[in-house]
């Protein structure tokens, strides 16, 4: 187990909390957003200020941590490529044990457990989590996007009215020469 660093910018100190159950204590903070918090089309870009306002209160196991985060996100569309601009608020809630009692019951290592570290609590893999959760899957500039052209890539929301001539398979090009020549009507010599 590696020990955190109580300067990082979501690495909250909770020995103020006395290990009372029952204490707890309000923290309204902004940091920035940690490298590659998002989705591969939609991400908090790095550095980013991310707005937390969070309740820590000591429960018998350890530190119970409640609170939202807000963050601005940036991306495209999943369908027509645009950039786009928008605002997640996420809920967080995590028990965060203590590490001692842990260690005392002879509990085996579970990575389902988030642990207090020298009654340090790491935010990050919460954040993380609980914003990767709240975004689509995939992101739309409008929710009725149109998407691109298949044919020329246009953007359909920009030309409603985009179109093309239906195309006509090679294998059946013949048929439609004859179809066009015993359409046109014949002509009579003088």
């Amino acid at each position: 187990m590696t020990s955190l660093d109580p300067r990082a910018p979501l690495v909250l100190d909770t020995r103020e909390l006395g290990r009372r159950p029952g204490s707890q204590r309000q923290v309204t903070l902004t940091v920035p957003a940690p490298a590659d918090l998002g989705i591969e089309v939609l991400t908090v870009p790095e550095g980013s200020p991310v707005e937390l306002d969070l309740r820590l209160e000591a429960v018998m196991e350890g530190v119970l941590v409640t609170g939202t985060a807000k963050a601005g996100l940036e991306g495209e569309c999943a369908r027509c490529l645009e950039p786009i601009r928008d605002d997640v608020e996420v809920e967080l809630q995590e028990l965060f044990v203590y590490d001692d009692i842990r260690d005392s019951e002879g509990a085996e290592e579970d990575d389902e457990v988030s642990m207090l570290r020298d009654d340090l609590v790491d935010l990050e893999p919460l954040l993380r989590d609980a914003v990767v959760l709240a975004l689509p899957f995939q992101p739309l500039c409008m929710p009725d996007c149109p998407g691109l052209c298949p044919e020329c890539g246009a953007r359909l929301a920009d030309d409603p009215d985009h179109a093309h001539e239906a195309a006509i398979d090679p294998r059946w090009a013949a048929l439609s020469k004859l179809a066009d020549d015993t359409q046109q009507p014949e002509q009579t010599e003088p």
